[in-house]
This record gives C-alpha cells, sequence and structure tokens, in this order.
C-alpha cells in the first residue's frame, strides 16, 4: 500500500480544511511547491495536490502553480480540483502531470469521462467518490446530489474505471478514522481503493492494508504532526503480504456458531455477530464465516446475519456456503464481504472460479478444500463433507489457481476439531503445488500446532476455532508465541 502526502492549494498556498469547510481554513505553508519538496525528501513515492480553488469555481485557478511544482519533484504527482473539461484535462496531462482525479464531472459529465478514458487510457484516470451521509459531494464538497455513492460505483465500473479515490467528507480533517466499511464496501465491487479522510494513526494506515486499499492520503495527520511520514511509510510496509495471518472461524448452522469432530457432532459455540465483533477488536488478522448447511440444503448462505456479522468488523471478511453464481457473490460484496468461499460449486463449475475473478479481481476468490486421505490419496469432499468425489485434492488445488483462485483454504476432515494438530502432510503438498496463499483448517490443538502449520506445513495462513471460541487461548496470546517462534506475524 502507498502512503499519499495531500497538499491542498488555495490562493496559492498550502492548507488544510475540516470537513469540506472553506470557513475552516488553515494555512500550513506559503509554498505549497516548498512542501512538495520536503514531502519527497522524507520518502514519499507520490503527491496528491488540489485546486480547492478550482474545486469550488469550477475552473483552474492554481494550474500553472501546480504544474511548476510538478516539474520541480521527481515523483509522480496526481492532481485534482476543478477539472471538468477536456482543455483542463489535457493542459495537466500533457505538462508532466501522471494523472488526474475526476470529481464533479465524472458524476455530471460521463461524456468527457469516456472520451478521457478513449485518449488517455485509464490508468491516468482516477475518479473521486467523495461522500456525506452515503450521497455523492460535488463542487468542492460544497454540494450533495441524491445519488448514492455505492450506485455510482458501479455505473463508473461500467465505464471501465478501475481506480477510486474514495473521500468521507464528515471524516476529512477531523483526525478521527477513516470510513472503512466504505473502503470495504468499494474494495468488494472490484475497484482499486485510495482512502483519504480521517487518517490521524498508523492504526489507521495498518486497518486499511488489512482490508486491502491500494493506497492512503494523509494530509492533516503530517501537518499536526500526529504522524510522521517515515513512520506511515514504514506502517504500510510492515503489514505486508509476507506476514503470516491468523483467522477465527465462525462455522454457520441456524444462525449459531458450531463446532464438532469431522464435521460431526455438532456443538453450540456462541452468536456469531458478539464472536466477530470480539475477534475483530482482539486483534484477528481476518474472519471466515462458513454456512455449513447452505449447500447441504440447497440453498444461499444466511444473508442477514452475514451483514449484521459486517457491520461489527473492520478486517477483511471471507463468506462461504450455498455460493452458486456470480450474482450470489456480488450481493455478498454488497452486504459487507471482502471475499467469497466457494467448495462444491466450484467443483461442479469451474467456470465460476474463472467468471468471478474476472468480475471482481483474484483477491476476492477463496476456493475451499474439505480433503480426507483415502488411500495414498486426499480426495475432495463436497456438501459439507458428505459427498466424497475422485478429485485429489492437491490435483484440485492446482486447477483452481489456473482457473483465478486468489487463496486456497484447506481443511483435513481427520483433522477437524480433533486438536491434534494440522495435516501437515496434506498442508505441504498443497503449500509446495501452488504459488496463491493456502490457509491452514482444521486441528489446532495448541500453539505448537500453529507453529508447524507455517514452517513444516508452509502455509500463508491458519484458520482456528476451538481454541478460540473456548477460550483456551486468546488470539494476543497465539501472536505473541508466533513472534517469539520467529513467526513473522502482526501484533
Amino acid at each position: 500500500m502507498i502512503i499519499i502526502p495531500a497538499i491542498d492549494i488555495i490562493d496559492g498556498q498550502c492548507v488544510r480544511l475540516v470537513k469540506g469547510e472553506f470557513k475552516s481554513k488553515k494555512v500550513y505553508s506559503l509554498s505549497p511547491l516548498a512542501m512538495a519538496k520536503k514531502f519527497e525528501q522524507d520518502g514519499a513515492g507520490r503527491l496528491h495536490v488540489v485546486d480547492l480553488d478550482a474545486a469550488k469555481t469550477g475552473k483552474p485557478v492554481n494550474q500553472e502553480l501546480i504544474i511548476k511544482l510538478a516539474k520541480a519533484v521527481k515523483i509522480p504527482v496526481e492532481v485534482g480540483g476543478g477539472i471538468r473539461d477536456l482543455k483542463t484535462a489535457e493542459r495537466y496531462l500533457q505538462s508532466g502531470i501522471n494523472r488526474i482525479v475526476l470529481g464533479t464531472a465524472a458524476l455530471t459529465d460521463s461524456f468527457l469521462l469516456i472520451h478521457l478514458l478513449e485518449k488517455f487510457g485509464s490508468d491516468k484516470i482516477i475518479v473521486a467518490i467523495e461522500t456525506k451521509q452515503g450521497k455523492v459531494a460535488t463542487n468542492g464538497w460544497q454540494t450533495t446530489s441524491n445519488k448514492n455513492y455505492l450506485d455510482f460505483a458501479k455505473e463508473l465500473k461500467s465505464l471501465g474505471i478501475s481506480d477510486i479515490l474514495f473521500t468521507d467528507v464528515d471524516k476529512d480533517g477531523t483526525l478521527t478514522e477513516p470510513n472503512f466499511e466504505g473502503v470495504r464496501n468499494l474494495i468488494g465491487l472490484g475497484f482499486n481503493v485510495i482512502a483519504s479522510g480521517g487518517i490521524s494513526n498508523l492504526e489507521s494506515i495498518s486497518k486499511l492494508k488489512q482490508l486491502g486499499a491500494d493506497g492512503a492520503i494523509v494530509g492533516k495527520a503530517l501537518y499536526e504532526n500526529k504522524i510522521a511520514l517515515k513512520d506511515a511509510l514504514a506502517a504500510a510496509k510492515s503489514a505486508s503480504n509476507l506476514t503470516k495471518r491468523i483467522i477465527p472461524c465462525l462455522d454457520v448452522k441456524d444462525g449459531r456458531v458450531v463446532k464438532g469432530v469431522a464435521f460431526q457432532n455438532l456443538q453450540d459455540a456462541g452468536d456469531p455477530v458478539a464472536l466477530a465483533k470480539k475477534y475483530s477488536e482482539a486483534g484477528a488478522d481476518e474472519l471466515v464465516f462458513l454456512d455449513i448447511m447452505a449447500s447441504k440444503e440447497n440453498r444461499q448462505t444466511l444473508y442477514e446475519v452475514v451483514e449484521k456479522v459486517a457491520k461489527e468488523v473492520f478486517i477483511p471478511f471471507t463468506v462461504g456456503g450455498g455460493i452458486k453464481t456470480v450474482e450470489d457473490i456480488c450481493s455478498l460484496l454488497q452486504l459487507g464481504a471482502d471475499k467469497v468461499s466457494i467448495n462444491t460449486s466450484a467443483v461442479e463449475n469451474p467456470k465460476l472460479i474463472s467468471k468471478a475473478a474476472t468480475a471482481f479481481g483474484q483477491q476476492c476468490v477463496v476456493v475451499a478444500i474439505d480433503a480426507r486421505k483415502v488411500g495414498k490419496i486426499y480426495k475432495v469432499f463436497l456438501k459439507g463433507g458428505t459427498q466424497e468425489t475422485e478429485l485429489d485434492a492437491v490435483v484440485w488445488a492446482q486447477k483452481a489457481e489456473s482457473r483465478g483462485a486468489g487463496e486456497i483454504l484447506l481443511t483435513s476432515m481427520d483433522k477437524d476439531g480433533t486438536k491434534s494438530g494440522y495435516d501437515l502432510e496434506l498442508l505441504r503438498r498443497v503449500s509446495e503445488a501452488v504459488k496463491i496463499p493456502v490457509i491452514a483448517s482444521g486441528g489446532a490443538g495448541s500453539l505448537e500446532d500453529l507453529r508447524l502449520a507455517f514452517t513444516e506445513g508452509k502455509a500463508d495462513a491458519a484458520l482456528v476455532a476451538s481454541l478460540f471460541h473456548y477460550g483456551q487461548f486468546t488470539i494476543r496470546q497465539v501472536k505473541e508465541y508466533l513472534s517469539t517462534n520467529n513467526i513473522p506475524i502482526r501484533i
């Protein structure tokens, strides 16, 4: 994830506003150019510059100053504010500006947006979705439309827009926290999202990284010395994909979390909403929600429960169970899921993997494999472990990867709920056969089991249920143990 310092300009000065209110203006530097050079020296890889005068009036006011600024630094500069006609856009892009940001014009002039996409390509255009209470704000945030931001996003998707700058105006300049839910929703629709507004600490940056944001624009927190740029850059870098993940799993039946042994003798383990909130607040890296009876009962996932859980968590959230179509996936992502886990339907219709990866991005598609050792091979089982197939789990994992799966969720039915340790042989075979991340599932009974899953099993993440549901260990205890044993983990 990239950290992008913001330089907002009014009357040729570097300023910050609170909630987009011009009367709240505070000047931080008389020279935006000097500020740009400072950010570059401090390690910034890109700058975000906004002509606030132009955003309000609809005509370029500080354009020449911004072009001069862009030529004075060696890093890419993206510019927004008042770009509402072809001439202004061309002037910026032909003068060395790396990308332009369209806000008001993207909503009010789709013909201009389409023309710019055709002429310059989508890599040169960012669309800003700026919201007030869920509605799109325009004209320098001085006007609020009746357009819901997600409806607007879907329209942009159909036009070929891939990069979104998302700002919750009510958060901007407040030094509170970003609108994580909005960021998650847009990522769920398949956009590359740059988050803006409300960032006040390094924890916010880490959360955005965990959600899958491509970037974060930081303004007031830098100017008020709440965050040092070098620390922000380090936080974004440290939350790398090399870090191992601890993922609590909610197996849900009839609206309750359950846990059994080898998929049998299910016992009640609690309320999924309460547990999800607890694990999110306790430092889980992600959360998995599996409606374990949906495929067997030939029905959709429990949408109402998914929606309630999504509102309580601010970490990546994967949902599985009963997913058969691209439309099912879209519905779950709109409810707040970040990823979907497909199992039975992926085997019965492998094209679903490819279609989902194309529509929503590979990062959204998790293929779950329930496997049991039969003879010398691990066979794949479907419909909650009740239907045996002739598929070799290792071969199927490779095929799922080739179809576009972003991760493999690998459950050993022999080990599930036994607390006797993960099936390290199965884990190692699959992990060595694919290049995408593999999540270990089934059998965790001790801290040592988790360590072995990462070292001998070569897993990228570990799914944990019983150990957490019944209070044997906390997420903190697990992570501290792994960290002391040289496992890279986010604490």
